[in-house]
């Protein structure tokens, strides 16, 4: 092979080289995009923590009371509802000076398990929404009621062994119009951390989220931990 075939192949080389690169790049800026403009986005994603799962790996017991203090014996709660893109998620878009008011919070007992979890997701995520305190919290509860617990979730007294499709299947047949392309199941360790279901910008149907429903879980066999 001559001289000149092997700097051909070097130089083609080094253009997928950078081409790669750049692509990584791009795809690194996809993954969250700080300070993005209010209610531009595509859809939303409605995250429910399963928050035996949280407490057993995460959750410390003493700032995280509310959720995981011994006798909560709390199950699916509101993490968060997220605007989200096509490819990665606006965040913290601001002003950094608006703060739910204790009327919109109001809105939010019952969901959250914390005060101080609902705020955190109002700075991050629900600044992004285009929409005040008050009504964010209110799309958040109306997300919420759309979903049912399958039951054998919902009234769970013992640790259960899952596959992620297995999970994803039961939320199906328990929701009308829902698709396992339009969900995901988190999972860390091989113990269940939350469920994700994307829905229309309007709230009003599920819809297909194909960047979610890729970074479910990968791991094969998931632990669903019982309330303590």
């Amino acid at each position: 092979m001559g001289n000149s075939t092997i700097s051909g192949f070097a130089r083609i080389g080094l253009a997928l080289l950078l081409l790669l690169s750049l692509l990584g790049a791009a795809g690194a800026q996809t993954r969250t995009q700080r300070g993005g403009e209010p209610g531009e986005f595509d859809f939303y994603v409605l995250a429910l923590s399963w928050s035996p799962g949280f407490c057993e790996l995460d959750g410390d017991r003493d700032r995280n009371r509310e959720q995981c203090a011994d006798g909560a014996g709390l199950r699916f709660v509101v993490h968060g509802l997220w605007p989200q893109n096509e490819r990665g998620f606006p965040s913290d878009c601001g002003p950094v000076g608006r703060t739910p008011s204790r009327i919109a919070l109001d809105e939010a007992k019952g969901l959250f398990p914390s005060e101080g979890l609902a705020r955190h997701q109002w700075r991050k995520h629900g600044t992004c929404s285009g929409s005040s305190p008050s009504d964010y919290f209110a799309d958040v509860r109306r997300a919420r009621e759309k979903i049912v617990i399958p039951p054998v979730l919902a009234k769970a007294e013992r640790d259960q062994n899952w596959t992620a499709i297995d999970l994803e299947r039961a939320f199906v047949a328990a929701n009308p119009g829902l698709r396992t392309d339009m969900m995901s199941v988190a999972c860390k360790r091989g113990v269940l951390q939350e469920v994700r279901i994307c829905f229309s910008k309007d709230l009003r149907d599920f819809r297909m989220c194909g960047e979610v429903d890729r970074s479910g879980c990968r791991t094969r066999d998931i632990t669903v931990v019982a309330p303590r």
